[in-house]
């Protein structure tokens, strides 16, 4: 079992759409790095804001420009631009608006906008467009923000995210890029694979120097650019703050022609991020190696469980990473009581006092783990898992023993489609290969892939240094010690992070929309005139 989240649909749904094209301009070609001001489409649609009101906002919008000089695959080398100019009939002025840079990756997956028609249409895993189910030709989409606070809503077809973001970014005032990338099972005549790692990082720092390059001619603040991804895409996300103006990625982003600039972002927002993924297997089993499996409904082989566990208790140790609020040091013993206290405690306090009390009194009386009192919830971390349930993957739940998983895919190379990534992995092979190692290469990728190598082997100054970071506390899709240890060193470093978990929500939620726009706001100084910011505030 592999990659999460291919549950959820791509349409975002709710309000009727509506656009209408102003001009009919080409955009740039892969042979030219500037970006032409005066090549947009004029459309308007509209946006239901968190609290369901209804916003008209018109913006101009670039269609897919080649965001490279030497594309590989312009379907995904590309990029679209959305810059509001008027929203419920007052004149915007986006020049110095922050930008959200989304992207729409799920699952390690190709993500195109090269068909897309407007903002958040992109991010299909052949050849883009609109959501499933939502209009195409010159309709832009609409959305209703409340009806995309779960995880079935949050998600498109390959696990990536939805356009709330997007369309709240919008009505805020700020400009949204929204970049494709390469994706693993990109292949060409040959049988080559061209889109395993690290493609997909190597085409987002691309797109990001794109921007940069082309200060003053693309809309919004090329300083304050705010990335933004679920999943597989909230790794890259992580990643890409991480790891701004790194050296070791040169040699590849040379090889595609990215412009000359800086990849450096200014912040960073990452929801239920699938990272640190050769230390994922253990944390995996560490957190869910006592619940049965949703396939099988039994537990996975605990002599395997056991091994991996044991593997992370031993990683994590080498960390030496501090919880934060003063917790103290990370370890395998007593991460289960950090999760409880920093995260999953307050979540479950938020989620019951936000209930009527007859609503309060009917959940509690049907998770009896819980004990409220003192309008606070508490309970033990037994009870936790218990009300959890099934967990969704197998053993080893990344480094599949038969090459099965995504990621086994995301370490690919040549005409091989799938190969070891651990060492644990590759010693325990089942398909029958000739050596139980792992190959030459792949360390090196994994640090390409790996935000934690920029935050604690090779500590990159140039990283974001603020961060918001979203999980579900019922996704299985990674262990929950994936993100809260990336919080923790990035706490330990000295940045600003905004962590928090959704309590009974799964892979892919963002329950908060309204407030991420709002932190976008505080964290780059972001002056709300009239029409910036119509999104509900936390």
């Amino acid at each position: 079992m592999g990659i999460g989240a291919t549950a959820g649909v791509a349409a975002v749904g709710g309000i009727a759409l509506s656009a209408q094209a102003s001009s009919d301009s080409s955009s740039g070609s892969s042979g030219s790095l500037k970006f032409d001001p005066d090549a947009y489409t004029k459309l308007t649609t509209t946006v239901t804001d968190t609290d369901g009101d209804d916003h008209s906002v018109t913006y101009h919008f670039w269609k897919a420009i080649t965001y490279v000089a030497n594309p590989v695959d312009e379907t995904y080398q590309s990029l679209v631009v959305s810059a509001p100019v008027e929203i419920d009939g007052e004149t915007v002025d986006p020049t110095n608006a922050p930008i959200l840079f989304a992207n729409s990756v799920g699952g390690y997956l190709p993500s195109s906008v090269a068909d897309a028609t407007g903002v958040g249409a992109g991010g299909m895993s052949a050849g883009g467009g609109a959501p499933s189910g939502a209009p195409t030709g010159g309709a832009a989409p609409s959305a209703s923000a409340s009806t995309t606070s779960n995880a079935n809503g949050n998600t498109n077809a390959t696990g990536g995210a939805t356009a709330s973001n997007q369309l709240l970014a919008l009505l805020a005032g700020y400009v949204v890029v929204e970049p494709g990338a390469r994706g693993r099972t990109l292949k060409n005549s040959a049988g080559e694979y061209y889109g395993t790692a690290p493609a997909a990082i190597v085409d987002l720092k691309a797109a990001v120097r794109y921007v940069k390059a082309n200060r003053g001619l693309v809309p919004g603040d090329v300083d304050r650019i705010v990335s933004a991804g679920t999943s597989a895409g909230g790794a890259l996300s992580s990643l890409l703050g991480a790891s701004g103006d790194s050296p070791i990625y040169d040699k590849y982003l040379k090889e595609i022609g990215a412009a000359d600039a800086s990849d450096a972002i200014f912040a960073t927002a990452a929801w239920c991020p699938i990272t640190d993924l050769e230390h994922a297997d253990g944390a995996y089993e560490w957190n869910w190696g006592s619940n049965a499996t949703q396939s099988t409904g039994k537990v996975v082989d605990q002599t395997v469980s056991k091994a991996l566990q044991s593997q992370f208790a031993e990683y994590q140790a080498a960390l030496k990473l501090r919880g934060l609020d003063r917790f103290g040091p990370l370890t395998a013993r007593n991460y289960d009581e950090y999760l409880l206290k920093q995260y999953l405690e307050p979540s479950a306090t938020t989620y019951l006092a936000a209930l009527s009390d007859s609503d309060r009194e009917t959940y509690l009386a049907a998770n009896t783990f819980i004990t409220w009192s003192g309008g606070r919830a508490t309970f033990d971390w037994d009870g936790y898992l218990t009300h959890v349930g099934a967990r969704k993957k197998t053993t080893p739940a990344f480094d599949a023993f038969d090459l099965s998983a995504g990621e086994n895919n995301e370490f690919g190379a040549g005409t091989t489609e799938s190969r070891h990534f651990t060492a644990y992995g590759a010693k325990n092979d089942s398909t029958g290969l000739s050596t139980k190692r792992v190959a030459s290469d792949v360390p090196e990728k994994l640090n390409l892939m790996n935000p934690m190598f920029h935050l604690v082997e090779k500590v990159n100054e140039r990283r974001s240094k603020h961060w918001w970071i979203r999980l579900g506390t019922n996704d299985t899709d990674t262990s929950h010690v994936i993100s809260a240890n990336l919080a923790a060193r990035l706490d330990n470093l000295g940045d600003d992070v905004n962590h928090l978990y959704y309590w009974d929500q799964g892979h892919g939620a963002n329950t908060d929309p309204g407030d991420f726009i709002t932190w976008i706001a505080e964290v780059t100084g972001f002056s709300k005139g009239k029409g910036n910011s119509n999104a509900k505030k936390g």
